[in-house]
């Protein structure tokens, strides 16, 4: 396993930070050159199975997430950044399933000898999020005395989506005590959003569902929940609502212009990704970090509050 340093480690971005999320793809990326951290990625790399395989044959998306795993391994890491959180969560329901249930050990090794590479085996690979990343590679005092435009005066609600710490049991490393991730009540991305300069606040929807799994076989539900959480951070005081999924971030900008078209409920907070804030922070420009590229156009706040 892992030795926690995280400052060189193997990079799976997933199929949406190809497409949809490739904002999030150019900010992390960005971040991490000028945070000195060096990004590897993964040779080959295959989708996780995301959602739609897993809802057909789960040993199946346990395979294909092990496959990518396999292959970190064998290009000598042992640890591997998911910054999207269905690719996150795959990845270590895959680790748990090797790790527990005989079937899916049976079906990751008939496959992986038909497709030709090697087995993958729990525990030799550490699969961490881009939150983990930053706040265990950098660290907030770092973050600090990095600051070249501080964030000060953005009011932010910190959004990790339901992904991030559900179900419990596959995020071992989490609830821990002091330093650890938090399953209850996630605060990670608030740590280095602070750091950065932001005033967090207190929002209790950082978990909830916004449907993002139904947007097309139901958008009327998937709009009322992303409303309740966009109305929820204005209720709060936010400006902005930061993001660390590309699934979360593109459901709440789509569903924010249908609740309006479609419900009549316009919502004027902002959705960016924390790795574009961050990057703001660290004195990249907007373009730098692919702000131009979010449906949600913070660019005037950001004019307005000397980031733009």
């Amino acid at each position: 396993m892992a030795d926690g340093d995280y400052k060189k480690v193997a990079y799976y971005p997933g199929c949406a930070l190809e497409g949809s999320g490739h904002a999030y793809n150019a900010s992390t990326k960005a971040v991490g050159k000028e945070l000195g951290l060096d990004l590897v990625e993964i040779e080959n790399w295959n989708c996780c199975g995301a959602m739609e395989v897993k809802n057909i044959d789960p040993k199946i998306q346990t395979y294909l997430s092990a496959r990518n795993l396999s292959i970190t391994e064998e290009m000598g890491f042992d640890t591997v950044m998911a910054p999207c959180n269905g690719c996150y969560h795959n990845l270590k329901k895959a680790e748990y399933d090797l790790s527990h249930d005989d079937a899916s050990v049976e079906v990751n090794d008939r496959l992986s000898k038909k497709a030709g590479h090697k087995t993958y085996e729990p525990g030799k690979v550490e699969t961490i999020h881009a939150l983990d990343w930053i706040k265990k590679a950098v660290g907030e005092d770092e973050i600090r005395r990095r600051v070249k435009n501080s964030l000060n005066g953005i009011r932010v609600a910190n959004y990790y989506g339901c992904m991030y710490t559900r179900p419990r049991h596959i995020f071992p490393e989490k609830d821990k005590g002091p330093g650890s991730e938090s399953t209850a009540k996630p605060h990670f991305m608030d740590d280095i959003l602070a750091a950065a300069g932001a005033q967090n606040v207190d929002f209790p929807l950082k978990t909830a569902c916004c449907g993002g799994a139904h947007s097309l076989s139901d958008s009327d539900t998937s709009t009322k929940l992303v409303l309740n959480i966009l109305t929820t951070a204005e209720a709060c005081g936010a400006d902005v609502i930061a993001t660390e999924c590309p699934t979360c971030h593109t459901g709440l900008e789509m569903h924010q212009i249908r609740a309006e078209k479609v419900l009549g409920r316009k919502t004027n907070v902002k959705i960016l990704y924390f790795t574009q804030l961050l990057g703001m922070a660290l004195g990249l420009s907007p373009n730098r970090v692919a702000v131009q590229e979010n449906f949600s156009d913070a660019r005037p706040l950001l004019k307005e509050k000397g980031l733009a």
